[in-house]
């Protein structure tokens, strides 16, 4: 179904994640956020309390990455982080999963390390970053069944910063393997509006993109994320 901008707006985690993201280019997404009716904007943990504040009063939420962009943390410092971002103003978390946990077959300590994040997330929603670009499809699956059986809120394609990302297969993929009431978000390279239409028709619900504006607008955005 053809989404209205307005309904396409409420769709989409307005991100900015870069290093070297500054004070001005923040307060601009949140802006655009405010003016456009984003979901949310995604910004690194320590941009959350600028963001949070340039956002009050407001219904946009802050979402804030964790244990970004390889996933390669300690679970304690991942589920720390996560808390510190809660109590900082985050609306949600994304983190990475651990993947070389996930190559390795290690699913109970993939599992275990979900779950600590979980944990420090409370009722907060908790999306998990599957990072598809550097994974097969059987274990696309697992992570996904993991992620399933936890009930977090999300599973999520991509960081942005890994081996390609969001594809039509694997939001495909990720949906039928959480099933039709778990959150499904595509990110990475969702740059224009048919691209984010195709996005929600193949399963996805959110839609993690630096070209918000750009997709709502009906114009293409960069490649920056």
């Amino acid at each position: 179904m053809q989404l209205e901008p307005g309904e396409l707006a409420k769709t989409i985690d307005h991100t900015l994640l870069a290093a070297d993201a500054r004070r001005a280019q923040i307060d601009r997404l949140c802006q655009e956020a405010r003016t456009h009716g984003f979901y949310s904007v995604c910004v690194n943990s320590a941009q959350v309390p600028h963001a949070a504040a340039q956002l009050a009063g407001s219904a946009v939420k802050v979402c804030a990455v964790v244990g970004f962009p390889l996933g390669a943390g300690l679970s304690a410092a991942k589920a720390f982080e996560a808390e510190q971002a809660i109590a900082a103003g985050a609306g949600e978390i994304d983190m990475v999963l651990n993947l070389g946990w996930l190559k390795d077959g290690l699913l109970e300590e993939v599992s275990a390390d979900i779950a600590a994040v979980q944990a420090a997330c409370g009722a907060v929603p908790l999306k998990v970053i599957l990072e598809t670009g550097l994974l097969d499809d059987e274990q696309k699956r697992q992570a996904c069944r993991i992620c399933r059986d936890l009930g977090v809120a999300f599973v999520k394609t991509s960081t942005g910063f890994g081996h390609g990302g969001a594809t039509l297969d694997d939001v495909r993929l990720m949906r039928e393997e959480v099933g039709p009431e778990m959150g499904v978000k595509a990110s990475g390279g969702v740059r224009d509006r048919a691209t984010a239409q195709a996005m929600l028709d193949a399963g996805a619900t959110r839609l993690g993109t630096s070209s918000g504006v750009a997709i709502v607008s009906g114009g293409e955005g960069g490649a920056g994320y």
